[in-house]
């Protein structure tokens, strides 16, 4: 099978590389630029090119780079500056995923005349007894990435392989320094790759969005407690930042965002807590599913359990749970299959009435 490798320069997809070699493939490495301006995080720096170049050279394989910063900037970039603007939280890299990784490149891919892309996320494709692919999480459950996957439906997953998603992360390391890849020590990336360590968030955004200068009221009273400079940087359950604690010493958190009247709503932990969340943008592994499924709403956390109702996007918790911030992915999953899922509009009562479904869809 020829096999194109998205080369990030780490070690996890180099070690993709390695075992689709091991394995008897025809493999070529493939580097995405895809963010042009400042970078020393993430996976789009000058030196993680150079890192996947050197990598492929070890293994003896082709390395190509293909630059794809116009879709980046259209599909990840400006909604990421939108969804602040809007008071939403986004997550770039799940719209990496969906409109790069496992679009651009695939259809790149395809049209080049290769059977499958690979990447190096630790996360599995399996079979189920009906001859669909689920995604599902990785061996090394401390390092599960099944939840930045969950937009992957038939046609992604029909010409999509991820090696590594059978092995530990010491078991990657451990590989990699046999084999002599110069990735082998590199840390892992963690953070977003159009954000510098230096300027961070609010550096980022100050010179693409007008920041409003904001309110911060009680929840209950409606008294004003203070001020802050952006609401556009303030997310709901977010706890530092905005100054305050309950007068009886008891912390309080933010319990809604509203950008157009620039008003922070903050309160006791328990405010934070809701029966439910609906979701917008759904997307499914392969049909919609309505009952009992466990929900995940950040890239570590827990898979809580509850019921989802496909025809409002309703998912109701067995249990009430801290709010979710809209813009958030809240990914479903039967077992460790995940079966779909979407992004957090609105959560518990204080995050308005304005519920629908948006585009609920099946990707094929």
């Amino acid at each position: 099978m020829k096999v194109l490798v998205a080369m990030s320069g780490g070690v996890d997809s180099s070690v993709a590389a390695a075992l689709l070699l091991d394995a008897g493939h025809h493999v070529t490495g493939v580097t995405m630029k895809l963010w042009g301006g400042e970078s020393d995080t993430g996976c789009c720096s000058v030196s993680d090119v150079d890192d996947a170049r050197r990598g492929a050279r070890v293994l003896g394989i082709d390395h190509h780079v293909f630059n794809f910063g116009d879709r980046f900037d259209a599909d990840v970039v400006s909604p990421y500056i939108a969804a602040h603007a809007a008071g939403d939280t986004p997550n770039p890299c799940i719209e990496c995923n969906r409109h790069v990784k496992f679009d651009k490149l695939l259809v790149r891919a395809r049209a080049l005349g290769f059977d499958a892309i690979a990447t190096g996320h630790h996360a599995r494709v399996v079979d189920q007894p009906d001859g669909t692919r689920r995604i599902a999480r990785g061996a090394d459950h401390a390092k599960d990435q099944s939840y930045v996957l969950y937009m992957l439906g038939q046609r992604q997953l029909d010409g999509t392989l991820l090696p590594v998603g059978g092995i530990t992360k010491a078991e990657v390391r451990s590989m990699a320094a046999r084999l002599g890849l110069p990735t082998a020590v590199k840390p892992d990336s963690q953070d977003v790759c159009f954000i510098t360590s230096s300027t961070g968030r609010a550096g980022f955004l100050r010179s693409r969005v007008p920041f409003t200068p904001g309110r911060v009221v009680d929840g209950v009273t409606g008294a004003e407690l203070g001020r802050v400079d952006a609401v556009e940087l303030v997310t709901v359950g977010q706890r530092r930042g905005v100054g305050l604690s309950g007068g009886d010493g008891t912390p309080r958190y933010v319990t809604g965002v509203d950008v157009d009247t620039a008003t922070i709503t903050v309160g006791p932990e328990r405010d934070l807590l809701g029966d439910e969340v609906v979701l917008r943008d759904v997307v499914w592994a392969d049909q919609p599913v309505s009952g009992q499924v466990h929900a995940q709403c950040s890239a570590h956390g827990a898979a809580l359990p509850g019921s989802f109702d496909a025809a409002t996007g309703t998912l109701t918790w067995d249990q009430p749970r801290r709010r979710v911030a809209p813009g958030q992915a809240v990914v479903l999953y039967d077992g460790d299959a995940v079966i779909g899922g979407g992004l957090a509009l609105r959560s518990g009562v204080n995050e308005g009435t304005n519920a629908h479904l948006g585009d609920a869809r099946t990707v094929r």
